[in-house]
């Protein structure tokens, strides 16, 4: 029987292909910083083309707009209208910062890479630590907890996915991590306070279920009710990026 060879030739983009003239705009190849793969068998002698994406697909995180259609925001029955936090903007969704944002798309991430079906309030820790620019995020590192002791709790807590199981391209959310959000709405809403909804509140809102996988090994890594504290006394300062 042949045996079959597939070797790896990086196709020469259109900046070298100086003598062959160009006919049309579809017929232009990728820029030059992208290589497509050709993959020649030895039996036929057919080259193929194949795209990388193809190859190797990235993971796919959500549009900031995406994002914040899940992400929850102040509803009337909450609190008067005159006390619904906003940063002038005149969006609902501009009442979550930047960085919270961030954050929630980094958890789906997390979910998927711990190949969990649905994020929980463990995924919401793990994407306040991996977007990292935050005060929370700077807190917690300084209190000794990072993100790989986090995925090794939360694997110690709620064990290994099996290895044929992939999540979803999104996965939802879970009930602990639903209210988590919405807990930092509503306490945003009680403060009466102008600015924007952060990844302190988000924190705070992991802590406040006390059954959820986040609150279990946020305690594990030494969190209480006084780091807690310390932490709502700056719950407002992360807003340095905002949308424009």
């Amino acid at each position: 029987m042949a045996a079959r060879i597939l070797s790896f030739l990086p196709i020469p983009t259109a900046s070298s292909r100086s003598s062959a003239p160009v006919k049309s705009m579809s017929s232009l190849s990728p820029p030059p910083n992208h290589h497509a793969v050709r993959l020649r068998s030895f039996l036929f002698a057919i080259p193929i083309s194949v795209a990388p994406s193809l190859l190797f697909p990235r993971p796919s995180l959500r549009s900031a707009a995406s994002v914040v259609s899940i992400l929850p925001t102040a509803k009337p029955e909450r609190a008067s209208a005159e006390k619904l936090p906003s940063n002038g903007g005149g969006n609902e969704w501009d009442r979550w910062s930047l960085r919270a944002i961030k954050a929630f798309g980094m958890a789906e991430l997390e979910a998927r890479k711990l190949k969990y079906p649905k994020t929980g309030t463990e995924a919401l820790l793990m994407g306040i630590l991996v977007e990292g620019t935050s005060e929370t995020a700077k807190f917690l590192r300084a209190n000794g907890i990072t993100v790989f002791k986090l995925r090794e709790e939360t694997v110690k807590l709620l064990g290994k996915s099996d290895m044929y199981f992939f999540s979803p391209e999104h996965p939802p959310l879970t009930e602990p991590a639903q209210r988590a959000l919405d807990w930092a709405v509503d306490e945003k809403l009680k403060s009466g306070e102008d600015g924007e909804i952060t990844t302190a509140h988000l924190l705070l809102g992991i802590w406040s279920e006390k059954e959820s996988a986040g609150h279990k090994i946020l305690a594990s890594l030494g969190f209480d009710d006084e780091k807690a504290s310390e932490l709502a006394k700056s719950a407002d300062k992360d807003i340095v990026m905002k949308y424009r």
